[in-house]
């Protein structure tokens, strides 16, 4: 197969666009090896740079950050890797730093796709060679450009005859795995072929982390700008998306704890497969604001409902931070849509209670409770492992009853309830002997709304979360709120005569049913 050496100040030009698809952040791993006597394989796919190890020693002999075996071997060795994700290749960067006078003299590459994702042997017939044997020299990266491959999966190196190689990275194209349709998923991830097209800055921390599986590992492994020192700064990232409708995201700040972002906000664009992302970007009237910039804390995982997505199709998202620091990941939930449909059929019609015949109807999408999101409306008792949280300060015990009328994960909100000039924290009480619950619910549901400008509920405002029983609830005094189902113990402060402005119960107008949609 044809390749083409590309000199490595032009890496931008031909692989900043692809995807690592070998690196260990997205799960590719050593399947085989023939030896590593020197230094293990596994190097060969870490993220960071290999360190010098210069001067250091084992039982073995002197310490490399990668893949070395053993003197003297007459033909070759080999090492077969298991991509992250299966993709279409096209090019390598094969790194010998640090290796000098013991580096891999030459190399060839074979690839190989099995549906089973049963690992090959090293004689296994199928691999095809894609890389024909290159001359490497020491202490140098080799960048390496092939005719694009059909869908593989695993990747085997030859090195000849023997030696070493610091890393070895294989780059390319993810094919696309969704779920199947109405199953909503994180339309950004990387397996779904979510591709990181621009950033304002990425000193410490590259993009491309913010899409990647899991929530990493360390502060090092998600996106990071420089600090600012300009009044009125902002970065930001554009991602590319599965095309499809948006629901809700999750703005993870993990590790990130002196150096977060002070707040955030997301735009949205429906834009031509054929825009040229490295040379011009869309005018601002082009993008439609989904998230209002909205604070962000430390360290932990927020969950955003989207605004202005109804009936709305999206294919690339802008996340805004200001003025700069790091965010780990980004979870754009959302149902892929068919591109000439243009939009889904997510119609969401509850199948109980059966008598609901109302004219409108309008779905609440129940998201995890966080500080960020639910601080219009209150304060989250919480506690963290590295954090302390907030919270002001007789006591009275209440049992909300579980919900009887919810089916698949559906159920119709009927009334809300405020105190209008006191405010009043819950907290979840355990299981219990006795009069205590013997089988309490490690989780229950928030549903809260802002007073309007006609002393009732601003539905528009209307939201829904799920909090654990590891965290509290403080409502403001005024907000319209529901609670269940749980024993609480609940400190407050009480007018004390029975009227409204104790308490006041209020049954929503029923010509308008309020679906509350609980994810299993």
């Amino acid at each position: 197969m044809s390749s083409e050496r590309i000199p490595l100040q032009d890496f931008n030009a031909h692989f900043s666009s692809l995807t690592e698809l070998s690196s260990v952040a997205l799960g590719g791993r050593i399947v085989a090896v023939s030896d590593e006597f020197f230094a293990e394989a596994y190097h060969l796919l870490e993220v960071e740079p290999a360190p010098s190890m210069k001067g250091q020693f084992g039982p073995n002999g002197a310490l490399f950050s990668g893949w070395e075996t053993r003197r003297h071997n007459p033909a070759y060795d080999w090492c077969i890797i298991q991509l992250g994700t299966s993709g279409s290749i096209n090019g390598f960067d094969v790194d010998t730093a640090n290796f000098n006078g013991n580096e891999a003299p030459a190399v060839s590459i074979y690839t190989l796709h099995d549906s089973d994702v049963k690992d090959p042997t090293h004689d296994d017939a199928r691999w095809v060679e894609v890389l024909s044997r290159v001359d490497l020299g020491p202490n140098s990266r080799h960048l390496f450009k092939i005719a694009q491959t059909p869908c593989v999966n695993y990747v085997k190196i030859h090195m000849y005859p023997d030696g070493g190689i610091a890393r070895f990275r294989t780059y390319g194209h993810v094919i696309p795995i969704h779920p199947p349709a109405q199953i909503p998923f994180d339309l950004a991830h990387v397996f779904a072929g979510g591709r990181v097209l621009r950033v304002s800055d990425q000193h410490f921390g590259i993009g491309s982390n913010l899409i990647l599986p899991g929530r990493g590992k360390n502060m090092g492994d998600g996106w990071e700008t420089k600090r600012s020192r300009t009044k009125g700064h902002h970065d930001w990232v554009i991602i590319q998306l599965c095309f499809g409708e948006l629901v809700e995201v999750e703005i993870d700040t993990n590790h990130f704890l002196g150096n977060f972002p002070e707040s955030c906000e997301i735009h949205a664009l429906c834009a031509n497969e054929n825009l040229d992302w490295d040379s011009e970007l869309p005018d601002a009237s082009k993008w439609t604001l989904i998230l209002p910039r909205t604070k962000l804390g430390p360290h932990r995982q927020h969950y955003f409902e989207f605004e202005n997505v109804e009936n709305k199709t999206y294919t690339h998202i802008k996340i805004t931070i200001h003025p700069d620091g790091g965010l780990k990941r980004i979870r754009v939930i959302g149902l892929k849509v068919d591109p000439a449909q243009g939009s889904s059929t997510n119609d969401i019609v509850p199948s109980s209670p059966a008598s609901i015949h109302q004219s409108q109807i309008i779905t609440i999408p129940v998201l995890p409770i966080t500080l960020e999101a639910f601080a219009p409306f209150g304060q989250v008792i919480q506690a963290y492992a590295n954090l302390t949280a907030d919270a002001t300060t007789g006591i009275s015990i209440y049992r909300c009853q579980a919900l009887e009328d919810i089916s698949d994960g559906v159920t119709v909100l009927k009334t809300l309830e405020r105190h209008p000039f006191t405010s009043q924290a819950f907290i979840p009480m355990g299981r219990g002997n006795g009069e205590g619950l013997a089988d309490p619910s490690d989780s229950y549901l928030v549903v809260v709304a802002q007073n309007g400008s006609d002393d009732k509920p601003d539905l528009k405002s209307l939201k829904a979360f799920v909090a654990t029983s590891a965290q509290g609830i403080s409502y403001n005094a005024g907000i319209w709120r529901k609670c269940l189902p749980l024993d609480f113990a609940c400190v407050e402060t009480q007018v004390g005569d029975g009227s409204t402005m104790d308490c006041e119960i209020l049954d929503l107008d029923p010509s308008c049913t309020y679906i509350l949609k609980i994810d299993p």
